[in-house]
């Protein structure tokens, strides 16, 4: 990020702090993968929550995020700026749903989700073009989380992946 866009942002400001996923994406390379990472000790502290805490947290974290995008983006006066990555946190959070969080479906999960973030496949793609806003922000990230969750999940089911 160059320090004209920097000193549009504040780590100090709390909608800032988390839209830029605790600092990570101010990472100058590959600033969504580091904040996809930055999600892991989230998801080994939700692992120890029941279903529906998991669920819980995963949806507030959800809502929340749509401030933190919406505030970071009007700071920095562009949309989805690839620092904003609060979206790769909370789309890390649904790659896990009701999946058993281990080291092998961490690393595994977190590919799947790169895998599609990066690519936005359809319908990934459209609402990464289609939608704007923090909604727009969030939505394809949730999405591609949705998708690396089916994933990992019929990985499972199909004991390709043994837990």
């Amino acid at each position: 990020m160059d320090k004209q866009l920097r000193k549009r942002v504040s780590l100090t400001n709390p909608d800032h702090f988390f839209g830029l996923g605790f600092g990570t994406g101010l990472i100058p390379l590959m600033p969504g993968t580091f904040g996809s990472l930055a999600a892991i000790p989230l998801l080994l502290a939700m692992s120890f929550l029941p279903f529906w805490g998991y669920i819980a947290v995963t949806f507030a974290c959800t809502l929340i995020g749509l401030r933190f995008c919406q505030k970071t983006s009007d700071a920095l006066g562009l949309h989805d700026h690839g620092a904003i990555v609060w979206d790769e946190i909370a789309g890390m959070m649904f790659v896990f749903i009701a999946v058993p969080i281990n080291p092998i479906t961490l690393v595994i999960g977190f590919i799947l989700f790169r895998f599609f973030d990066i690519l936005k496949p359809w319908p990934i793609r459209v609402f990464d073009r289609k939608i704007h806003g923090g909604l727009g922000i969030m939505l394809d990230d949730i999405v591609a989380g949705a998708m690396a969750c089916l994933c990992l999940h019929l990985m499972v089911y199909m004991q390709w992946l043994v837990l």
